[in-house]
């Protein structure tokens, strides 16, 4: 049956570090009147760390980013493979998790990727003969959207395994082909645009070194977060939001927004966060955070969890990231909400569970939940795996198609 909503979510596979892991894609397509639903996964070999999807404006293809220097793009219907090319043909990259995670699409055909120190302009119907705009002047470009005019590309900035913390986000002129950097007190990974407005908004993602140097394998920062109103033409911060280290808003990963809010999902916290667009001060939480029978039922994930943690630094001169990462949890040893998006006519607000594999749907702006399924374990997918593995599929970034603004039916 035809389906009117879309969820694209990129996916990583099992464990923690999802810069490193499998990349592939889920599609949940759901009815609200009728309450049905289904589901597609695909895994992509010869690709790791899957990050990020858009669908090109026609609704025909998507993009899957990822950190591995490769273009990949998908048929949105089925999930096959349309066509890959590896950028490293293009540029040379200085980290290895310096990948084209993000596009931005300027038609049906032509997307906007960072490769190396330069964004690039790249064409389904020619994807060998990218054009290089300019440089993006960032350490380590990240999530990318184009204004509401559509002249500015936005970016957030990761901080680099080498250069150190980002503390910035980027601007680049696509009409004069010249970017501009914004200094920033804290460093963001990810920005959303005003809907009507050349402004955007981003969002503090904030991690400390392992050994005061590791900024590849990073651990979590329990520091006050922000969100930034940046003019695109000026440069200029307009207003910012800030909230302290106890505020359950670490680690984000989809922003969206609403005539209203500015909403975005907090991986290790396990929250979504709305902050009143008119004040920019007051603000509210959608608590995810998992009960203990959920908890109990994911044992199998905490456990690569804790596992992986291990990995990444030293316990006895490392304690206190594992401290901090307690903290920020709350307890939860699990990662929560990656993917999180609105539907065109603001009705329903769809999340993707990675801790727990769960997507959920809620009535917005009340927040009640509509639907929630528990998805399959990725040992449906890799026969390899043994039942004790990690079940999680990895959802990461993510888009939704859904139809143009109209009342939904209650289902």
């Amino acid at each position: 049956m035809d389906y009117p909503y879309a969820f694209h979510i990129a996916l990583d596979g099992n464990g923690l570090n999802g810069l490193e892991g499998r990349a592939g894609v889920c599609v949940f397509r759901y009815d609200p009147v009728s309450g049905r639903y289904a589901y597609n996964v695909e895994y992509f070999d010869g690709m790791a760390g899957g990050h990020a999807v858009s669908v090109s404006p026609d609704n025909r293809v998507g993009f899957l980013g990822s950190t591995g220097q490769h273009l990949m793009f998908y048929d949105a219907q089925t999930l096959e493979e349309v066509q890959r090319i590896s950028t490293l043909r293009f540029e040379p990259t200085d980290s290895s998790i310096k990948g084209s995670t993000h596009v931005a699409w300027i038609n049906d055909t032509q997307a906007v990727a960072a490769m190396g120190d330069g964004l690039w302009l790249s064409d389904l119907e020619r994807l060998d003969k990218a054009e290089r705009l300019g440089d993006h002047g960032v350490k380590l470009p990240h999530a990318m959207k184009t204004s509401a005019s559509g002249r500015y590309l936005v970016y957030g900035g990761m901080d680099h395994p080498g250069r150190g913390e980002a503390c910035e986000v980027g601007i680049f002129d696509l009409h004069t082909r010249t970017a501009r950097r914004v200094q920033l007190p804290a460093t963001c990974w990810h920005v959303v645009c005003h809907p009507v407005e050349d402004r955007f908004y981003a969002l503090s993602f904030r991690v400390q070194p392992q050994d005061g140097r590791d900024w590849h394998e990073w651990s979590i920062a329990q520091f006050k977060e922000y969100a930034f109103e940046v003019d695109a033409e000026t440069g200029q911060v307009l207003r910012h939001w800030t909230a302290g280290h106890d505020t359950p808003a670490h680690i984000n990963s989809d922003v969206c927004i609403s005539d209203r809010e500015l909403i975005y999902c907090n991986g290790a916290s396990g929250t979504i966060v709305m902050i009143d667009l008119d004040s920019f001060t007051t603000y509210r939480v959608l608590d995810e955070k998992p009960s203990l029978r959920s908890k109990l039922r994911a044992g199998r994930q905490v456990l690569r969890t804790a596992v992986d943690t291990l990995t990444r630094g030293s316990i006895l001169t490392g304690g206190h990231h594992y401290l901090r990462a307690l903290r920020v949890s709350r307890g939860a040893m699990i990662d929560s909400v990656y993917a999180c998006q609105l539907s065109a006519d603001q009705s329903l607000l769809f999340t993707a569970n990675r801790g727990l594999n769960t997507i959920t749907v809620y009535n917005y702006p009340e927040n009640t939940v509509r639907l929630q399924v528990r998805m399959p374990e990725l040992q449906e997918f890799d026969t390899g795996l043994r039942w004790w593995s990690d079940p999680r599929l990895g959802f990461h970034h993510s888009t939704l198609l859904s139809p143009p603004a109209g009342p939904v039916v209650p289902g």
